[in-house]
């Protein structure tokens, strides 16, 4: 008899309690290891040079005028919606393997690139600090046999996510939000730039859209 699986690792109390510090420090210093990479439409990017694997971690800091933290929270986790809004998706659906919700996700590249995939966990929890609603998701990459990698697409092995969603104190949200993935292969450094530089606040401004929309969709 073939020994069964790992369990999927899960997510610690205190990887949530991270999560939500995040949202009352201050800005990384200047001159620290984290670099401002761009500030613009209120978002704030730092990047973190990892000398192991030559890629960079990002900090996100930033608001949704107008989405209140909960809506945030629940776009975000809807996979269906945002295969309506986010341009890049090119699949993405959830199944249960061993009892464990697994997301699959597939990503367009740009042309000549292949586009990559992702296999992943992730929780959504709303937690109350000192009388503070604060949405948390947390999200990493698993290595499941039963989904097996697919030819022409590469597997993105290594990914990270939190985000840390609360009030901003009027009628939208405060977003902090850390992401790490190595995508693999050979990226020209002016995708990755691209990425970081426009994509994140691109992103932010559609999910923004998407909140807009919601309601209208339910």
């Amino acid at each position: 008899m073939e020994a069964p699986p790992p369990p999927l690792p899960g997510f610690s109390e205190e990887q949530f309690r991270a999560a939500c510090r995040e949202l009352d420090q201050p800005a990384p210093a200047a001159g620290g290891p984290w670099q401002l990479l761009v500030e613009s439409m209120g978002v704030r990017i730092y990047r973190l040079y990892d000398e192991q694997s030559g890629l960079y971690e990002y900090k996100i800091f930033g608001g949704l005028a107008d989405c209140p933290p909960k809506l945030c929270a629940d776009v975000y986790m809807d996979l269906d919606f945002r295969k309506q809004w986010d341009q890049y998706v090119k699949e993405l659906h959830e199944k249960i393997y061993d009892g464990e919700k697994v997301i699959y996700w597939e990503v367009k590249y740009p042309f000549p690139l292949s586009n990559r995939d992702y296999v992943y966990i992730r929780e959504c929890r709303e937690m109350d600090v000192d009388g503070r609603k604060i949405w948390i998701v947390l999200a990493q990459s698993v290595s499941v046999p039963q989904c097996p990698e697919k030819p022409g697409i590469v597997r993105v092995k290594s990914y990270k996510q939190s985000l840390a969603i609360e009030s901003d104190g009027k009628t939208g949200s405060k977003v902090y939000m850390y992401y790490f993935d190595n995508p693999g292969g050979m990226i020209p450094s002016w995708l990755v730039n691209w990425a970081a530089k426009s994509g994140v606040p691109t992103f932010l401004k559609d999910m923004q859209k998407a909140c807009r929309n919601y309601s209208k969709n339910m």
